[in-house]
């Protein structure tokens, strides 16, 4: 237990899996702990102390499933192998042999195809913080510096799988992450050091020629994180050999709520599907896959490397042959980045290799496919694919065409390739072929017919004469073993062959060891290259998938222009298109003289998904992809802002009104005149004076101060006047029309305000009880009467003021009546019902 406790104790916030046998054993309160998350049995072994200690255990050849079982709870394994021979003197030599944690994780078996696993950290320094991220398989690295502000927006967008920060007593609160949070001492944060440390492992002198110089605390979070990863990885990470410094000006800004209310990549329940992200992802690859991902949440803030993307897809939506093709080559593709990864980690397996193998034999195709384009991102994709032949040879000769997925079980290396290996195998292979020949010599030279020759693990290779014959026996013959009517021997020569046969396999498989380790070294130069290939590939399949969802989903081109605006014919929601039978199209135009939209309209009748369409519409264009529309043209963008729906937060200790107004400041306090900001039903969460004063002011504010290009929905008709009040402001609506019991909504945006909210008749669709919506309509009237006969309260905003309530309506019998009356839903009463009704009105009269 001495050489256990020594490695926990060196790792103390991790799971100790320690090899004994067939299993991997966890003890003490690893083994408590682990045995509920992983379904095991909790036993115990020995004692300590007087107690008994607590155990645990997976077999070895299943610990990949109880590896991501932990992972996914955000836990960190150590897993300690044997490496020395059992000699029954004293334990076994053990060593670590590999740390996996959430976010340094590179097995196939633990990532997600589609997702990027990221290892980010935090360091803060006054009012701005350094975040540096890492993807440890393909070997990208970015730096940026922000306001502490800023922080949460860039985690929740990058998503990491792990984030580290340093333990220091006047550190800041650590932000808040659904990945697990390790802290580090804080002097690995120590940026002199970290210049150093980066600049060794790129191979440069300083960091200039990266730009590091516009993130100088970012370089202090790196510097913890590459030694972190490098101390997980046991290894030197030869594969990152560049780092990019990002800056807020080169994307567009997308907080948190705006992510989650466009429902990019993942649904408001949290769900995969239907998302944005869902409907297009048709890549053929895995890396195509995530990197079409990286393009949604990340959408890009220049026009021209946008307007790039949209000729990659133009290059293969007017050659669909040239799309099928290349689609059907990258589906012969492996995923090089993470295969290239495992490469630099030596971490590899052969089937790794071999999937290279055919995928750089996929190359030469792909090339021929795409010389001719003139989009520059695919000529650029096909300078990276030109990967040198001799690469592709090397594996040829080296990987066999079908080999086993771990190189202990040997048949990895290719006839052929090694003469020494080539040796050993035909003395195992051969071996039959040997004995029978050596029967049928000893036979004839000894006369003896009935001679076997064979093999025993127990006793190795023998030649068995029975008693009767034992006059024949030569005199090399030396006695092995005696049984009751035979006796077993062992010549020379058989002894020879003994010797070279029995250890034949074993020697073979530390060759095959041997030659596959050489093999990772000697594809150690092609790292570059094929990581350059890596990409290409997934950009092809990105472009060529985008090219099929254009023609599928009828999508078109965008156009970018200078001037600020949208203007947008025929624009859909294409994940909510893709849910209902029929979806009604709509125009929107939004420009400096018509900036600011008032949408009004009935629940159910379409303003959120009409915004949100828009929204989407500017972000899968500045993402690089077509848009659901007839035609759209947008001019310059900086951010997407969102402030649709709410809910309270009960961790943070805030209500819904207070989630809804920290919206509201966020968006006021950041939009600028070329954000698109979306504010649907502000103000709803107090009262109706105070929210329609408030969604009034902060329309005001958007209009005048941000002058940004906005859309307003609210069911405060009274903000309609804004647009007589307003220079650029416009009001739009959705209508709806009845029909006996029931509403049908129109679905169509038109000029003006609306002029009824249609909430009764939305309560009854909802399935309200009959009565309560009769008691509704009684009490809206009552409202109606009081409002307009209140002459002390004038519109809001200085408006005319509310004709007073004509004087029959005075009569407290007549208010009576009328009350009832408009309380009665004819439609629903029996004949009885009626008659009765009839007899009530007559009293009230006669009161």
């Amino acid at each position: 237990m001495q050489q256990y406790l020594r490695v926990k104790a060196e790792h103390p916030d991790k799971f100790v899996f320690y090899r004994m046998g067939d299993f991997y054993e966890l003890f003490f309160d690893d083994a408590e702990r682990a045995a509920p998350l992983l379904d095991i049995t909790l036993t115990s072994r020995g004692q300590s102390a007087g107690a008994a200690i607590p155990m645990a255990g997976v077999p070895h050849h299943a610990v990949a499933q109880y590896l991501a079982k932990l992972v996914k709870h955000g836990e960190s394994i150590v897993l300690v192998e044997q490496v020395g021979e059992t000699t029954g003197k004293g334990p076994v030599e053990r060593k670590v042999a590999r740390i996996v944690t959430p976010g340094t994780i590179t097995d196939a078996t633990l990532l997600d195809a589609k997702r990027d696993t990221l290892l980010a950290a935090v360091t803060v320094q006054g009012k701005r913080a350094g975040i540096a991220w890492l993807n440890l398989v393909s070997g990208a690295f970015t730096l940026t510096d922000v306001p502490f502000s800023e922080v949460q927006h860039v985690l929740d967008r990058i998503a990491p799988a792990e984030l580290l920060v340093p333990d220091a007593e006047d550190a800041p609160p650590a932000p808040r992450a659904a990945a697990p949070i390790r802290t580090l001492p804080a002097w690995q944060f120590d940026r002199d050091a970290a210049q150093r440390s980066l600049a060794k492992q790129l191979g440069t002198l300083d960091l200039t020629a990266f730009g590091a110089a516009d993130a100088p605390l970012a370089v202090g979070a790196a510097g913890a994180l590459l030694a972190y990863a490098a101390a997980t990885q046991l290894t030197a990470l030869t594969h990152v050999r560049s780092l990019t410094v990002e800056a807020a000006s080169d994307f567009l800004a997308l907080d948190s709520t705006t992510r989650r209310n466009l429902e990019i990549t993942t649904t408001l329940a949290g769900e995969p599907a239907p998302t944005l992200y869902s409907l297009l992802d048709g890549c053929v690859t895995a890396a195509g896959s995530r990197l079409l991902r990286l393009w949604l949440v990340q959408p890009l803030r220049s026009q021209q490397r946008a307007a790039a993307r949209h000729d990659g897809i133009d290059t293969f939506r007017v050659q669909p042959a040239v799309q099928r093709g290349v689609r059907a080559a990258l589906k012969a593709t492996i995923d090089v980045e993470r295969v290239v990864g495992r490469i630099a980690l030596r971490t590899a397996r052969p089937r790794d290799l071999a999937g290279l193998r055919e995928t750089l034999a996929q190359l030469p195709l792909l090339l021929t496919a795409i010389t001719e384009s003139s989009s520059a991102l695919v000529a650029g994709a096909a300078e990276n694919l030109a990967v040198a032949p001799h690469w592709r040879a090397l594996l040829s000769r080296a990987i066999a065409p079908e080999p086993n997925p771990q190189v202990r079980d040997g048949g990895v290396i290719n006839a052929g390739f090694d003469a020494e290996l080539d040796e050993l195998r035909a003395l195992d292979a051969n071996c039959g072929d040997f004995l029978v020949a050596l029967e049928a010599r000893e036979r004839t030279r000894t006369g003896i017919a009935n001679l076997k020759v064979e093999y025993n693990r127990v006793h190795g290779f023998y030649i068995e004469v029975t008693h009767a014959q034992l006059g024949k026996i030569p005199d090399d013959y030396r006695r092995r073993q005696t049984l009751k009517n035979a006796e077993r021997y062992i010549t020379p020569e058989l002894k020879t062959f003994e010797d070279k046969a029995l250890s034949a396999q074993e020697r073979a498989l530390a060759r095959e060891k041997l030659l596959f380790e050489g093999l990772l070294d000697a594809l150690t130069p092609a790292i570059e290259p094929l990581q350059k290939a890596a990409a290409a590939l997934a950009l092809l399949d990105v472009l060529a998938n985008l090219a099929e969802r254009a023609d599928a989903l009828q999508l078109v081109r965008p156009t970018f222009v200078a001037e600020a605006g949208i203007a947008m014919h025929g624009g859909r929601h294409p994940v909510v298109e893709q849910q209902v039978e029929s979806f009604i199209p709509n125009d929107v135009t939004l420009a400096r003289d018509r900036r600011l939209l008032i949408v009004t309209g009935p629940n159910m009748g379409g303003k959120s998904t009409y915004m949100r369409q828009i929204a989407i519409v500017a972000l899968l264009a500045y993402s690089g992809c077509f848009v659901p529309a007839q035609n759209a043209t947008l001019g310059p963008l900086d951010a997407i802002y969102t402030r649709i729906g709410a809910a309270d937060d009960l961790a943070g200790g805030r209500s819904t009104f207070m989630v809804e107004m920290t919206e509201a400041a966020f968006i006021v306090h950041r939009a600028t005149s070329e954000s698109l900001v979306l504010i649907d039903e502000i103000g709803r969460g107090t009262s109706t004076f105070d929210g329609l004063a408030l969604a009034w002011a902060i329309a005001h504010r958007l209009a005048l101060e941000n002058r940004c290009l906005t859309l307003f929905a609210t069911h405060y008709f009274e903000l309609t006047a804004l647009a007589a009040e307003l220079e650029g402001c416009a009001n739009v609506h959705f209508d709806a029309v009845e029909h006996k019991d029931s509403i049908v909504f129109l679905h169509a945006v038109a000029d003006g305000p609306a002029n009824r909210s249609f909430g009764l008749q939305v309560a009854r669709l909802a399935g309200v009880p009959p009565e309560t919506i009769r008691q509704a309509k009684s009490y809206l009237a009552r409202l109606d009467r009081f409002s307009a006969g209140n002459e002390t309260q004038s519109d809001l905003f200085a408006g005319p003021r509310a004709a007073a309530l004509p004087a029959g309506f005075a009569d407290p019998r007549n208010a009576a009546v009328i009350e009832r009356l408009t309380a009665l839903d004819p439609d629903a009463l029996s004949p009885r019902e009626a008659l009765e009704t009839l007899y009530t009105l007559r009293k009230l009269i006669d009161q």
